[in-house]
Parts: C-alpha cells; structure tokens; sequence
C-alpha cells in the first residue's frame, strides 16, 4: 500500500478519524446501541460476526469515504476479516480512501496511583508485523488517567512512549492515547501534569520519527497547540469521551488543528432495523457535524 500517500494523509488531510476499534469488553455495549441485544447471539463468535455486520455496514456506506473521514481505527478481529473479498485494510484504502489503524492495546490495569495502565501486549511484535503486511499505516493504544496525580501521569507517558518506539520500530506510527477522564474534578491540573510529559519525551524522541496522540478534549481551549505544532507530532485527534456529539463538536470546533476520532458519537442513531436510506442519512449527518467541527477554524 502506499505509505507515503497515506502519510500525507495522515499529517495534511481535512477530515476526521473513525474509531471502529470497539474489542471484547466494549462490543455487547457497542451492540445494545446499534439495537442487538445479547439475547441475539450466544459466543463470541457470533458477537463479533455481528459487529463486523455493523463496521462494513458503516464503511461501505456512500457518507463514509475519504473526502471527510481520514482514517479508521480498527479492532484486531475487523482486520482479520474481509469486506467484499478483500482484508477490511485494503477495503478501507482502495475502495474508500480511508487509511487503516489498529487498536493494539489489550484492555486496561486495576487504578493505582491515580491511572489506569496498559495490561502487558503479549505477542505484540507478531501482531504489528502482521498488520504492516496487510496495509496498516498506525496503531492507537488507550491508557486512562483519573486523577491529576504527577507520578502517575509520568509513568502512564513513559509506558505509552516506550511501546510506541516499539511500534515505531515495525515502521508503523503509534497514536498514544493517554485519555483523561472528563468527569474528574482536577482535569485541568491534570491536562497540566499531561501536557510537560509528553512534551518531554517527544523533545528526547529522535528527529526522524513522527506520532500522533489522542486526548480528552481540554478544559482550556487551544491547551494543546504546543503538541500539535511540534514537529515530531504527526497529528493530534480528540476523543468524545462521554461527551454527546453535540457537545463534543462544540468543544472541538474551538481548538484549532485539533480533529475528531470518535467512536459513540460517530454511530449515533444508527441501528440495525434501519432501512438503508435512513442509516446512510443518519451517518452522513454525524459524518458531516463531526467534519465540520474537525476543519473549524
């Protein structure tokens, strides 16, 4: 595939990431709101043929190409399948224009100190391998904070940099997502802490290597220009967070440079039962709320 195009995609395009990367955990959630109840399937197999049904659904639709939607992140099992004979991946780039991304991480530690770390990536360098032979550009893997906690906070950036020059040595390029819970009552002090970690480990980053962060929307509007002016970032996207679309493309139109990657907030309103032209309607709406908060000046 082609890396480069995709690259300048990535770092120039106009337009948003879809998070299509609901895993194990998050999928019967995923699935309740698209109007399949669990009584509908009885394994995990039949679950994830199910929100497979709902992902190709969503990128074969006419709303969703790459003239708005930059690129899509993608749950481990979606990148195994196929969409119309061809791997998700390649369905993604060649027929929609979309740039391919995985989600890597596999779920999240108990609290301690005030975060959430990463649980270990057994198998890791196999599965990036393998991602890079079916065409995946990037990765994105969430850690959570929960508390405005200095030490906490420090070691949350350190893991998701040192796993992300893992990925950085597969030639793939990381999104790290270190998520600050929006309902905590020190966000701010917390974004704060955020902020001068990441900004001192991409300072000791070497300066041929690029990646991409995923954060909570700031409390601060423009908080986060410093990150996403600074050369070794390739693109900084938002997460929705809790927020509903509404809100979250109101906070995110006053930021500049800062675009969507949202999941909940993308599939609002769809549902299984929908007729085709109401669901094509539906996620061209979102598709193009979403566009127009990420391209605001």
């Amino acid at each position: 595939m082609a890396t480069e195009e995709m690259a300048t995609r990535m770092r120039d395009g106009k337009g948003f990431i879809a998070a299509l990367d609901q895993s194990g955990g998050s999928t019967p959630k995923a699935l309740k709101a698209y109007g399949v109840d669990e009584s509908e399937y009885s394994s995990d197999t039949e679950m994830f043929d199910h929100i497979h049904a709902m992902r190709t659904r969503i990128i074969k639709s006419p709303a969703f190409t790459g003239d708005k939607v930059i690129a899509a992140i993608l749950f481990e099992d979606t990148m195994n399948r196929e969409i119309d004979g061809k791997p998700t991946s390649t369905f993604l780039w060649e027929e929609r224009g979309v740039v391919p991304l995985l989600k890597v991480d596999k779920g999240l530690e108990a609290e301690a100190d005030g975060v959430k770390l990463m649980k270990p990536m057994p198998g890791l360098d196999a599965l990036l391998d393998k991602a890079a032979g079916l065409g995946v550009f990037g990765t994105k893997m969430r850690s959570v904070i929960e508390a405005a906690s200095p030490t906490g906070i420090a070691e949350i950036v350190s893991q998701q940099f040192a796993i992300g020059a893992q990925i950085l040595s597969h030639g793939l390029v990381p999104i790290l997502e270190p998520e600050v819970t929006i309902t905590i009552s020190d966000k701010g002090e917390a974004e704060g802490i955020l902020r001068e970690e990441i900004l001192k480990h991409l300072d000791n980053m070497p300066d041929d290597q690029q990646v991409m962060l995923k954060l909570s929307l700031p409390s601060v509007t423009d908080f986060y220009k410093p990150l996403i002016d600074h050369p070794k970032v390739m693109r900084v996207v938002a997460l929705s967070g809790g927020y509903s679309r509404d809100e979250a493309n109101a906070l995110l139109a006053e930021n500049d440079g800062l675009i969507a990657s949202f999941s909940r907030a993308l599939s609002e309103g769809l549902s299984a039962g929908q007729p085709d032209a109401e669901f094509d309607s539906t996620l061209a709406e979102a598709i193009d709320s979403i566009y127009a908060a990420s391209v605001a000046p």
